[in-house]
Formats: C-alpha cells, structure tokens, sequence
C-alpha cells in the first residue's frame, strides 16, 4: 500500500526546493557579475595592449627617423669634408643604430678641443638666466657645453651694431639719446 505523504509535507518539501533554488539563483547572479568584471578587465587589458602596441610603433618609427637623420647629417658632413677612407670607418663604427654618443662637457677648453672643426654647431640663448648652450655635431657625436654668457649682451651688441652700421665701436654708446630744450 502507497501513502501519500499529507499535504504539509509536500508543502514543506516544495518549500524547501523554491528556498534552494532561489539560493542558487543569487548564487548564478553574483557569478554573472564577477563574470561581467573579469570581462571588462580582460577589455581593458586588450585596450592597454593595443596602447602599449601603438606606443611601441611609435617608437620604432622616432628611431628610424633619428637614424636616417642621423646617417644624412654624416654624409652632408662627409660631403663637406671631401670623402672619407674606407678604413676610418672600419676602424670607427656608427652607433646610429645604437645610440647616439653624446658627450657633456663641464670645461669650455674640453668642449673647444673637442668640437674644433665640427660638422654643425646649433646654440641657444635663454635670456632669463643669461645662458647659452651649444650642441656640436662631429664623427656622429653631439658634444654639448652649457654656461654663463662670457660676455656680456651689451658688447654683444655693440659688435653687431658696428659691423652692420660700419660704426667704430668706440662711437657707439650705451643709452639714450635725446634733445633737452633750456627756457
């Protein structure tokens, strides 16, 4: 003979199922939402590894425009200079592709002695603390010197205002002139 379990019984079994199922429920929600997170870092990461990518093309495109430079800066050098021997430049490799060798000097005499003669020479003047400095291109190195102004501008000027005027510097004057009428 089969009983069939009373009513509050089945009830309670069918309770508890429902109680279980919303359990998993929960259990299946809070999984979604960590499975949403993990894939919008995974989005985020392809993101920053698409950057770094752009980035690095970057890169490899400022080196090969800084070697070409580079290699036109010497041969306009070499153009200048007549042709240099096949064996100087076994002896003294290029560091184009490497690097750039660049040499700071402390002393005005090294960075006379060591630019003499130098390919190209650039210089910038920053008026706010009276400073120069001079980059020197020679043999594929940039040798740099950074100082105080040995001079100062007015004599600077006074040079320049007597070469373009064709003055003798001893008639050029630092001031104003002016025309003051006595009553």
């Amino acid at each position: 003979m089969s009983t069939k379990p009373p009513k509050d019984d089945a009830l309670e079994a069918l309770d508890f199922i429902i109680n279980v199922l919303r359990e998993h429920e929960k259990d299946l929600d809070r999984l979604i939402s960590e499975l949403g997170k993990i894939t919008e870092k995974l989005g985020e990461a392809s993101e920053l590894s698409c950057r770094i990518e752009n980035i690095e093309k970057r890169i490899a495109n400022l080196q090969d425009g800084f070697s070409k430079l580079t290699s036109y800066i010497s041969r306009l050098g070499e153009s200048q200079t007549g042709t240099v021997q096949l064996q100087e430049r076994e002896t003294c490799p290029s560091l184009t592709r490497r690097g750039m060798l660049v040499l700071r000097c402390k002393n005005w005499e090294d960075f006379q002695a060591l630019a003499h003669q130098a390919q190209m020479v650039f210089f910038l003047y920053k008026e706010m603390d009276k400073s120069f400095q001079l980059n020197a291109f020679k043999e594929n190195q940039v040798i740099t010197y950074r100082g105080e102004l040995p001079i100062s501008a007015t004599i600077i000027f006074k040079t320049w205002l007597s070469r373009q005027l064709n003055i003798p510097e001893a008639k050029i004057f630092e001031g104003l002139l002016s025309v003051e009428w006595l009553m």
